[in-house]
């Protein structure tokens, strides 16, 4: 039985008392809403049906909208691939933030990037996560001095990711290539072989890192059986016959 949408076993009482009530709808609740973020980023804690709900305030209220908030509940989002929640955040925020065009045209203050533009460099990072290209999401995080303004909040953020990775990699295969690994994690040393080794449980022989058997990459036999009988062969091609020239 799947985990229920909504579920966060880390949620505070109070905010499930707001999730299952009408304040959800409150304006009044959005500080509320917006300190749980915060919390969520200092105890690496993650709540997709509370931060979406938020997202919802933000949009019946635009003016007590933070750009802060929304750009913390991205990055958070991302931290939790392979799961849409990136997109489901995206598709509750205005429109105009979600144009490319729009983050030349604002006008953020000195040093800061502009909530646009923020948008489109996490969309850069969720798109190579999505494709798989870890090693290209490493390398793009790395490319810009924005991205670590964007991260600071997330405490762990880059650990978070290297597990996240990892699951997917254990969820997929048997055996990969140290090298390989190495450069999805952006690990290499005595610090790669701790992540792989502790905090994995894997087995590193040689340049090789074995995987253990799980039940998402054991190879399972399929037998496919077709069940048609003759007489339905027979009347498609009767059909076809019957079909006008």
């Amino acid at each position: 039985m799947g985990v229920p949408f909504d579920y966060a076993p880390d949620r505070p009482e109070h905010i499930d008392v707001i999730l299952n009530g009408l304040d959800r709808y409150n304006p009044e609740t959005t500080a509320v809403f917006q300190d749980y973020v915060m919390q969520q980023c200092e105890n690496q804690t993650y709540d997709c049906y509370a931060n979406l709900a938020l997202l919802k305030l933000y949009q019946f209220n635009p003016h007590l909208t933070r750009d802060e908030t929304i750009t913390n509940i991205l990055v958070k989002s991302l931290t939790v691939f392979p799961s849409p929640d990136f997109s489901l955040c995206l598709s509750l925020l205005p429109p105009h933030i979600l144009t490319p065009h729009a983050a030349s045209l604002s006008a953020p203050a000195a040093g800061d990037a502009s909530l646009p533009e923020a948008v489109q460099k996490l969309n850069v990072l969720n798109n190579l996560l999505g494709g798989a290209d870890y090693a290209g999401f490493w390398a793009e995080l790395d490319s810009d001095d924005l991205y670590a303004d964007l991260v600071a909040d997330v405490s762990g953020f880059e650990e978070l990711m290297r597990v996240r990775i990892a699951v997917t990699v254990s969820q997929a295969m048997r055996a990969v290539k140290r090298s390989v690994l190495e450069a999805w994690l952006n690990l290499f040393g005595s610090g790669f072989e701790h992540f792989v080794g502790e905090v994995c449980g894997w087995v590193v022989e040689g340049d090789t890192v074995k995987v253990p058997l799980n039940k998402e990459n054991e190879a399972k036999g399929t037998v496919v059986r077709e069940n048609v009988k003759f007489d339905q062969f027979s009347r498609l091609i009767k059909r076809a016959y019957e079909q006008p020239a």
